[in-house]
């Protein structure tokens, strides 16, 4: 049986009774009036009231036939306390009317539009308009085992989604893809096998090649550690490395997540050969694929798992179109680029973060200690007026009532900060698998997915947060007391039928936060088979663009009369313009480097097997430390490749040239800053 209980917040709880199928009179009643808070009198504090919450959730005082599901089983009663405190905080601040309603309808979905929904938003809306699109072609050419067969599934089933509706005539699919089969298949790239666990099968080559002792990616704890560190590899798709199932329903009712920080794993990513890439080291074109291809990989590594990736279908709202709080950050991001060309995170956003990097760090109980509601009101007002004027005091303001403010900004967010599509199948994901680096490898992928203005500004919140965290000693905010703070903030939202999931999974939510705070460098690392899937994708474009221009009767005839006058063929107007890398005459393994904001603006470099790209930059700093600007000579610089199979990729420090020039023959090579 099934209890649902509501607030005048809307926020949904669930109870469950396994043991009878009919609903206990009277309980529900008793229930409802335990939870909720007295709209009576104060003489009830909050505190006590949240611990009362706590209480009944933890099941403590609710008869012995009600059992928690495993997310409420898995803390116990004490280390979920700062959880509800924090949702009986936020609802009081609806009830007030310092916080305006966000609504977020989920939808439910006909037979049939997840699975057209899924293809448009992998980029593969040709299966079912039937247009020979260049780009989905080149992007089907470049998918692995495991991924042609998550796009077959989820085509299969909607082509015989639509034959059963007889909406319209569909497309047999050996007239798309060729096959003599009644099903699509894909020519899929080859993968090296590697165990479950990222370790080397015996008797075959090393996926990821060891460059030096400190070159690698180190995520882990600082105190008190697990003996046992974990590799990652990026050079093999999560879900190709998947060869034994995983056992699911690893988290029986009496295990619990362990909330002390030592019980997280520590990981370590080495550098492969290329070194590592971040998620702005990419080109804005370039990412757009990585995202179509983490959704396909995100939907074969749960297929791989044998979890459902169930997706939430939710009604977008427009948002306010000026002002601070309540405003899309697309939209927030486009008035500060007028006043702050570039800007990647909302103006009043990072100042919010700086005001509590500065003088809130060491706060005691900063983040779960509120502040003034009534001057946490008068300030969102104030901000609201006078931020963009720049006369507003930020002395006035105190380090409590500015975590208020930064918890409010992130929940009257139109569209939340972690778009809530994928969040259930998250959930299921860590309830069913209690496995750290199987958990790990899903959420990097959720963040591959998430827009950009999103996962900017999530980067951000991160950060502070790991400085949170860092100052434990004198703020007495530890890693899980954070993020039973945060969860509530990033997982629950308001609306007419609040999720019963996100209320129902307190303590998963909060792990999702921790493993986003202590893992966020191995999360922002683009992983490297999705870079080489990017590289296939571009370059079988380049050809579809080149078999097209071939075989154009114009140029066909054009070529044809060139050739008879025996002349040098003279440039056409409308073809295509060759770079000069293509014109010149570079020796094998020598590439010539650009470098225009200093004095001496290129030079051929030759290249070995040890070359990297930071001596590439050491050597012109040598070579420009006197003529170039004291400006130019300020700037971090970076190695750039740009052009070829790729749009522009900003190169690590550590990554070995020539392995890269090798990969990427045509491109162009350039030293420029970094953008931030």
């Amino acid at each position: 049986m099934t209890m649902e209980v509501k607030d005048s917040g809307s926020v949904v709880l669930t109870a469950y009774h396994p043991h009878s199928p009919a609903r206990i009179p009277g309980v529900e009643q008793n229930f409802v009036q335990d939870i909720l808070p007295s709209r009576s009198p104060a003489s009830r504090k909050s505190l006590s009231r949240c611990r009362r919450i706590n209480r009944m959730l933890s099941n403590e005082s609710v008869p012995p036939a009600f059992s928690r599901s495993n997310s409420q089983a898995s803390v116990d009663s004490t280390s979920m306390e700062d959880f509800w405190c924090e949702v009986e905080s936020i609802k009081e601040s609806r009830e007030d009317g310092s916080e305006e309603a966000l609504l977020l309808e989920f939808r439910p979905a006909d037979e049939g539009e997840l699975e057209a929904e899924w293809l448009q938003d992998v980029g593969l809306s040709t299966l079912i308009s039937g247009a020979e699109e260049e780009d989905g072609q080149a992007l089907l050419s470049t998918l692995t085992r495991t991924q042609a067969a998550a796009v077959q599934k989820r085509y299969n089933t909607y082509t015989q989604t639509l034959r059963k509706k007889n909406k319209h005539t569909v497309r047999d699919v050996r007239d798309i893809f060729g096959t003599s089969d009644s099903s699509p298949t894909f020519e899929t790239v080859p993968v090296s096998p590697v165990s479950p666990n990222g370790i080397q099968l015996p008797g075959q080559k090393p996926v990821w090649k060891s460059v030096s002792s400190k070159s690698c990616l180190d995520c882990g704890i600082d105190k008190g550690s697990p003996s046992i560190t974990e590799e990652l590899s990026y050079d093999v798709s999560f879900s190709e490395s998947i060869t034994v199932l995983p056992k699911t329903q690893e988290w029986p009712k009496n295990q619990r997540f362990k909330k002390e920080d030592s019980a997280l794993p520590k990981f370590i990513v080495r550098k492969s050969r290329f070194g590592l890439t971040e998620v702005g080291d990419l080109s804005p074109e370039d990412m757009k694929k990585i995202r179509y291809l983490s959704l396909i990989e995100l939907t074969a590594f749960y297929d791989a798992l044998g979890v459902e990736l169930k997706r939430n279908r939710v009604e977008r709202v427009r948002g306010r179109e000026n002002g601070l709080f309540g405003v899309p950050l697309t939209v927030l991001l486009e008035n500060d680029q007028k006043k702050v060309p570039g800007i990647k995170v909302p103006l009043i956003f990072q100042k919010l973060l700086l005001k509590l990097e500065e003088t809130g760090l060491e706060t005691e109980g900063i983040l779960r200690v509120p502040g003034s509601a009534s001057r946490v009101k008068n300030l969102h007002q104030e901000l609201e007026a006078k931020f963009y004027e720049d006369t507003f005091d930020w002395d006035q303001v105190r380090n409590n009532d500015a975590a208020g403010l930064l918890k409010m900004f992130i929940r009257e967010l139109p569209s939340p900060l972690f778009t809530v599509e994928y969040l259930p199948a998250f959930i299921t994901l860590v309830e069913k698998i209690s496995k750290i680096k199987l958990q790990l490898q899903a959420l990097h992928l959720l963040i591959m997915l998430m827009p950009e203005a999103n996962r900017d500004t999530a980067k951000a919140f991160l950060q502070f947060l790991k400085k949170v965290v860092a100052n434990e000693g004198k703020n007495k905010m530890n890693l899980w007391n954070v993020s039973m703070i945060v969860a509530p903030n990033l997982f629950i939202y308001k609306g007419k039928r609040a999720n019963q999931q996100e209320m129902q999974a307190a303590a998963t939510t909060a792990h999702i936060v921790r493993l986003l705070i202590r893992y966020q460098d191995i999360l922002w690392t683009v992983p490297s088979f999705l870079i080489s899937q990017v590289r296939k994708m571009n370059e079988a474009a380049m050809n579809n663009s080149k078999r097209q221009l071939m075989f154009d009767k114009g140029v066909r005839k054009l070529l044809r009369r060139k050739t008879m006058e025996r002349e040098r063929p003279e440039r056409p107007e409308g073809a295509v313009t060759f770079p000069p890398y293509l014109q010149s005459d570079i020796p094998e393994g020598v590439i010539r480097v650009y470098a225009p904001l200093h004095s001496k603006v290129s030079m051929a470099i030759q290249l070995n097997s040890q070359t990297k790209a930071k001596d590439i930059l050491a050597r012109f700093h040598c070579e420009n430390s006197r003529g170039s600007s004291q400006n130019v000579r300020g700037q971090i610089q970076s190695l750039h490749e740009i052009g070829g199979n790729i749009g522009q990729h900003c190169l690590d420090p550590d990554a070995f040239m020539l392995d890269v020039y090798r990969a990427n023959p045509h491109a162009e090579w350039v030293i420029k800053p970094k953008a931030s």
